[in-house]
């Protein structure tokens, strides 16, 4: 994605920002902001326009946004003759059906990974991975830069926590997987405890004795 564009006269949009703008609101804040959205994520385009901050973004602007998204954040539809956004992952907003599928088999996620930064571990290790202020704890299906792995840790990671999903599965944890890809779970009691760490490694694949 271009960092800034000129679209028209006198007019310059930075994409970025107009993208983190946009998750924002539709991961944490379109409810606070009178915005209406239904079960899974989907808040109608043209009321978000509508908002300040979005003043000088057309839907052009959005759907090239959609489109080139690396992470694929987002989802559009047409429907009853008006267009909606939503965004695929990463709510603290609850959702009634967030249209995830259910991992019915550890088969299906032989490799899941918690990425996170040097000054988290101690406390991870102490209390397990918790979701924070977001309704799921998220898992990549392998390391950034992988082959088919487009979303679920930040390319900046220090840290790699890989999951026994088998282990974790077996004791009742329920992992779900986004439209773009993202495992997530809630594991038990909105907590993954480090008895179902299979290992920590730092960036350069140095394991961590844990």
């Amino acid at each position: 994605m271009n960092y800034q564009v000129i679209t028209g006269e006198n007019k310059k949009i930075n994409y970025v920002n107009v993208s983190k703008n946009i998750s924002k609101l539709l991961r944490h804040t379109a409810l606070k902001v009178g915005l209406q959205m239904d079960d899974e994520g989907y808040v109608k385009l043209d009321d978000i326009l509508k908002l300040g901050r979005f003043k000088q973004v057309t839907f052009e602007d959005i759907q090239k946004i959609v489109e080139t998204n690396d992470k694929k954040r987002y989802k559009m539809k047409f429907e009853d003759g008006s267009w909606y956004i939503k965004a695929n992952q990463g709510h603290s907003i609850k959702l009634k059906n967030p249209n995830l599928k259910k991992v019915m088999d550890p088969s299906e996620i032989p490799v899941v990974i918690h990425g996170t930064y040097t000054k988290y571990l101690n406390s991870i290790l102490d209390n397990g991975l918790i979701p924070k202020n977001r309704t799921h704890i998220h898992f990549a299906k392998g390391l950034y830069g992988e082959e088919g792995v487009i979303s679920g840790m930040r390319y900046n990671y220090e840290i790699a926590i890989y999951i026994d999903s088998k282990k974790a599965m077996k004791d009742g944890i329920e992992f779900f997987i986004s439209e773009n890809g993202v495992i997530l779970s809630t594991g038990l009691n909105n907590r993954i405890d480090k008895k179902y760490f299979k290992k920590i490694c730092k960036k350069n694949g140095q394991e961590i004795p844990f």
